[in-house]
């Protein structure tokens, strides 16, 4: 399942936004990008064709489209942070390189009888969870 404009514009509705201009550029560069981006990635090429926008509205914009779930955010470490679209039909993980920040996304992984264990020994009622395993990349491994 894609994720489209109409699905962006009801979710943004729904918790009181708007799509405008400057929402759908970066979502569009979001979109157009295969890889995680992080905000300075996101910057760069939202200002190549929309100088007038700024880096303020790229962090606001990433974190509204974050906390709505329509795009995946990364932590690689500290504060560093990077973003791809959410395919809504797709969970999935992340391995990151902590040498470069590589990210590669994997999806073979069914973690539903950890969830149920861990809810039934601690009463902890999970919604969701993330998993990153950190690591060297393998051109990082030869650097390393």
């Amino acid at each position: 399942m894609r994720l489209t404009e109409k699905k962006v514009v009801a979710a943004l509705r729904q918790h009181g936004c708007k799509l405008t201009p400057q929402r759908r550029v970066v979502l569009k560069v979001l979109a157009n990008s295969q890889d995680h981006l992080t905000p300075a990635a996101v910057y760069e090429r939202v200002h190549q064709g929309h100088p007038g926008i700024g880096l303020v509205t790229v962090y606001r914009t990433l974190g509204i489209l974050t906390e709505l779930g329509l795009i995946c955010e990364v932590h690689a470490g500290g504060s560093c942070r990077s973003y791809l679209v959410r395919r809504p039909s797709e969970h999935h993980h992340h391995l990151i390189c902590s040498e470069c920040g590589k990210v590669v996304d994997f999806t073979d992984c069914e973690l539903g009888e950890l969830e149920q264990r861990l809810s039934t020994e601690t009463g902890f009622q999970i919604r969701s969870h993330l998993l990153e395993f950190l690591g060297h990349c393998r051109d990082c491994q030869n650097i390393v």
